[in-house]
This record gives structure tokens, C-alpha cells and sequence, in this order.
């Protein structure tokens, strides 16, 4: 089952790829990585499988750590500067598929730890993307699901406008309630459910995807409007060291089967 928005999604991100890595990128910085592996705590028997992987940054942090993980993502460009990275770390206990989440290519109760970072905001069908992850997670596995929580309900529409004008692969954020009853219907017994602020700067996020000129304008302008008092985003932007700023909550959730 390919995503409905596919062709979006391998647009944006092979746009996006080369810039990956930078250090600048707050998923690729190893505070929120370290952060990531001391809640899950894996251990050296885990077989692990990243869903919507990118670059595999956070595969690659697990790799020393665990048995083997296998990185999946729609985007051969993103996957290939994963491989690329891991051959340069010698992490030699990696795969690296071309698949997607809503029909995983792998057999039932596959892996011990299966997660998914920063993607579902990107899924047209994030229950589909989801029942895959269970099925693939073997009896007392791990599923950890990461993500931005969507604004409060009087500002949803409006934070996901703003998210698709900047990157057109965007569908929606989710809320806490709507990511815990994902869990819930799935029957997984929660264990860790932590939210943590990220500080975005404007003009870095709005370069990552590369957003045409005109529309980092626009969105640019609707910040300066909500600093100045009048129409709100969603995002709260605030102003340090004469950047335009904003803090994203990311929420990490871990589920055991």
C-alpha cells in the first residue's frame, strides 16, 4: 500500500536530504539521540527496525548497542546517505530497505524494538502505518513513537497550514490524546510518555526544506503579525538574539506489546 501523498513525501525529502546531517539539525544532534536511546534502553540481544528512517540517524546511534537494525524509508536518496554514514562508522549490522509504513515488508513478531521518529505528521494513514508497526513487534517488544504534538485544538488548523505551506509532504500533527489512543487500540501497555520543547530558529527551519522564497515570505510575515499582536500561528514565535523563533513539543512514547 503506497502512501497517497508519496510523490510529495519523495520530493520534499530528496530535496532535504543533503541537509540531513548538519549539526545544526535538531534531530541529528546527539543530545536529543542520547536522549532517545536512554529512554528505550535497548539492549545487546535487540533486533531493531526504524519506520520512515531519513538518514537513519537514530538507527545509527542504536547500531552499537544492539544486535541489528533495519532502516526503512520511502526515499532512496534519504536511505543511501544512511548507508553512506554507517560505512563510514563501520556499523556493519545495518540493512537498509526501501519500503513503506502502511505495508512493511516483513514478517509478523520480526523485531524487538521497532520506532518511528518524526514521521507521522507525514502519514495520509497513520492507523495503517501503525498496525504494521504492532505486527511486526514481536510478543514484549518495544514501539516507540516519536513525534511534534499538534497545537491545541483553536490553533490546529492553522499550525497545519503553515507546516504544509513550508513542506507539502506535511499532513498533520497529531495530538497527545490522539497518539496515546493509538496505544490504546492496539492494546499496548505504556511505559515511558515524555514531552520535551525544541527550540526551532525560522529561518533554519524554513531552509531545511528548502521552502520557495515567496513562501517563507509569507509564513515569515504571518510571524511577524503574531509578534506584533494580531492573528496567532499556532507556533507562539518569539524573538532571541534578533532571530524569529519558535518551540516545538516533541513527544516520545514507549509501548510495550
Amino acid at each position: 500500500m503506497k502512501p497517497a501523498n508519496l510523490e510529495a513525501i519523495q520530493h520534499s525529502f530528496a530535496i532535504q536530504a543533503p541537509n540531513f546531517e548538519s549539526k545544526t539539525v535538531n534531530f541529528s544532534k546527539e543530545e536529543y539521540l542520547s536522549y532517545t536511546i536512554s529512554r528505550v534502553a535497548p539492549n545487546r540481544q535487540d533486533s531493531v527496525l526504524e519506520v520512515a528512517a531519513g538518514t537513519c540517524a537514530c538507527g545509527r546511534s542504536f547500531a552499537p548497542l544492539v544486535q541489528s537494525v533495519v532502516c526503512l524509508d520511502a526515499t532512496p536518496s534519504m536511505l543511501q546517505i544512511g548507508k553512506q554514514e554507517a560505512e563510514k562508522s563501520h556499523l556493519n549490522n545495518m540493512a537498509f530497505v526501501k519500503g513503506y509504513a502502511e505495508e512493511l515488508p516483513f514478517l509478523n513478531d520480526s523485531f524487538s524494538i521497532v520506532f518511528s521518529r518524526l514521521a507521522f505528521h507525514h502519514f495520509t494513514n497513520i492507523n495503517a502505518a501503525f498496525s504494521e508497526m504492532v505486527r511486526v513487534l514481536k510478543p514484549g517488544g518495544k514501539l516507540v513513537l516519536i513525534d511534534m504534538e499538534a497545537a491545541g485544538e483553536e490553533m490546529r488548523q492553522t499550525e497545519d497550514e503553515i507546516e504544509t505551506l513550508r513542506d507539502p509532504s506535511h499532513v498533520k500533527n497529531m495530538s497527545k490524546h490522539e497518539m496515546l489512543e493509538l496505544f490504546a487500540s492496539h492494546s499496548l501497555q505504556i511505559e515511558q510518555c515524555e514531552t520535551t520543547e525544541i527550540q526551532q530558529r525560522l529561518d533554519s527551519w524554513l531552509a531545511l526544506t528548502r521552502t520557495p522564497e515567496p513562501i517563507q515570505q509569507e509564513i515569515t510575515e504571518r510571524m511577524k503579525s503574531e509578534l506584533a499582536g494580531k492573528e496567532k500561528t499556532g507556533f507562539f514565535p518569539y524573538v532571541e538574539n534578533g532571530k524569529i523563533c519558535f518551540r516545538q513539543k516533541w513527544l516520545l512514547l514507549i509501548g510495550k506489546r
